[in-house]
């Protein structure tokens, strides 16, 4: 290891990633806000504490607005970064958006609170990344660029470099591996981190999942070969299909060039906290906290594990786990072996369900697998299975562009539908993100049926007024800059700049 000193950051996906793997998205603002004044002491690169599911589960679920909750933590957490998990043009839904939405929500998330956008496209698809990346910037935001990490046939170590570099090109400000299935070993996350830190003049984070049990080895393998940031959530909440512990980190590098220089006992107090809080959840919690190494079969990422896990229970058939999840491989084959990451992991994993369920596969076709095949997500990463295109969408040639581009604007339209509902502009982009989710929100917000608020959170309240005053003040209007989408990824590179250069022992390929 090297003897220069360069700290390891840590990013905490306690209140987001590792709930959300764990525990089916269910952790709720009032078992956050007790603690979130202690975490926001420690020190962390950032807290990653919105975006991906907790959105959509917030209302679904949960009887919370989640504006109301980045509000509300913001609020007692000042000092540290927010980052969130942005799915490019699908937001923090299921499908594409049109572009004003797109625009909108960016800019009442960074009014609210964020400072990080970790964004990426489910596909790969560069271009469904591009409009969001390009509003960040314009507001100030730190983009952090990500690829889905995955195996197959058609992804190696090089599609990932070449993906980072034209990220960096497109102007992200970080770039992240998403290794949403802890899919990465040790020797690989060596690998591909020296190469991105040879190739990239910016910094580089690494995302993991400990299914396999091998996320605190890849980390460690990672810091080595100079990743400037790890996530990972408290101890009492890691692990398993989450991210590895906290905790574990300080005590590996503490007197190293790499002393990540946090408070270890501080961070114990919090994990008791969270230890005690975890009881509450015990209906949400997977059958087997433990390792399993068959993901690195499956490919099956934490978050949609959880979530499989429940509703196969809901629906009685739990005790056909492993052939749906042996289907889900046949099914990402098919469909040219996509990432597993959200909405992708959904749509494939909804469609191994019915394959299995039903007793025959493709007997019915999800209308989301039709839309996939026709290219409404982006284009597939490798050749589709033809048999299954024709009798999903018949002679029906799939698009070409960037599905956004079909879309009309949808801010308007959702304001004039969901009329005096919404209270606010963050109303109107919930409505046009979510629609029928969102409105039956509100209106059960409007009638009063909304969970009674928790002592704690009254105890914060005129912290919340205040940092709610700060952030009424509206954003400038801002002449929309035109998207350059007609590029080819090497048009796309600095010019002058070699796609791979040799250094020291990596050789080119």
């Amino acid at each position: 290891m090297s003897t220069e000193k360069k700290p390891l950051r840590i990013t905490d996906t306690t209140l987001r990633d590792a709930h959300q793997s764990l525990l089916a998205t269910r952790w709720r603002i009032e078992d956050m806000l007790p603690i979130a004044a202690k975490i926001d002491q420690i020190g962390f690169h950032s807290v990653e504490m919105w975006g991906g599911a907790t959105f959509d589960s917030c209302m679904r679920f949960l009887g919370e607005d989640p504006w109301e909750r980045l509000r509300k933590l913001k609020a007692v957490m000042p000092n540290t970064p927010f980052q969130m998990l942005l799915r490019g043009q699908n937001v923090v839904g299921y499908k594409h958006y049109a572009d004003d939405v797109v625009e909108r929500f960016i800019v009442k998330a960074r009014e609210n609170g964020i400072d990080i956008f970790r964004i990426f496209d489910a596909l790969n698809d560069i271009r469904n990344m591009l409009w969001a990346m390009q509003v960040v910037k314009r507001e100030g935001g730190h983009v952090q660029a990500c690829f889905s990490y995955t195996t197959s046939p058609i992804h190696h170590i090089r599609t990932f470099v070449r993906m980072a570099k034209d990220m960096e090109d497109l102007g992200a400000d970080s770039v992240c591996i998403k290794d949403m299935a802890g899919l990465a070993t040790p020797e690989l996350a060596f690998e591909l981190v020296a190469r991105l830190k040879y190739e990239l003049d910016i910094p580089v984070q690494f995302h993991t999942h400990d299914t396999a049990g091998m996320a605190t080895a890849s980390c460690v393998a990672a810091a080595e070969a100079g990743v400037d940031v790890i996530d990972a959530s408290i101890s009492s909440l890691s692990s398993g299909t989450g991210q590895p512990p906290i905790e574990t980190f300080v005590g590996i590098f503490q007197g190293t060039a790499r002393d990540t220089q946090l408070d270890l006992d501080a961070l114990i107090e919090i994990a008791d906290f969270y230890k005690e809080r975890r009881t509450r959840y015990a209906k949400f919690e997977r059958g087997s906290r433990g390792v399993e190494v068959s993901v690195l079969r499956y490919q099956i990422p934490g978050g949609m594990l959880s979530n499989l896990v429940n509703q196969l229970r809901e629906q009685n058939a739990l005790d056909r786990y492993r052939e749906v999840t042996d289907e889900i491989q046949r099914v990402r084959a098919d469909l040219g072996y996509p990432p597993l990451v959200t909405p992708s992991s959904q749509i494939v994993g909804t469609q191994a369900t019915f394959n299995v369920l039903t007793g025959e596969r493709y007997g019915i076709i999800i209308d989301e697998v039709k839309q996939y095949l026709r290219n409404m997500y982006g284009t597939p990463p490798g050749p589709v299975d033809e048999d299954l295109r024709r009798k999903a969408i018949g002679d029906e040639e799939p698009i070409t562009c960037r599905p956004a581009d079909l879309l009309e604007p949808g801010m308007e339209q959702a304001r004039e539908e969901i009329g005096d509902l919404a209270k606010s502009e963050e109303d109107v982009i919930s409505y046009a993100i979510f629609g029928p989710l969102a409105r039956e929100f509100l209106e059960r917000r409007e009638a009063g049926g909304l969970p009674a608020t928790d002592p704690t959170v009254a105890a914060v309240a005129a912290l919340v007024a205040d940092a709610e005053g700060m952030l009424e003040t509206p954003v400038a209007d801002q002449s929309r800059p035109q998207v350059q989408l007609a590029v080819t990824p090497s048009s796309w590179r600095v010019a002058g700049r070699p796609r791979i250069r040799q250094v020291g022992g990596l050789p080119k390929w």
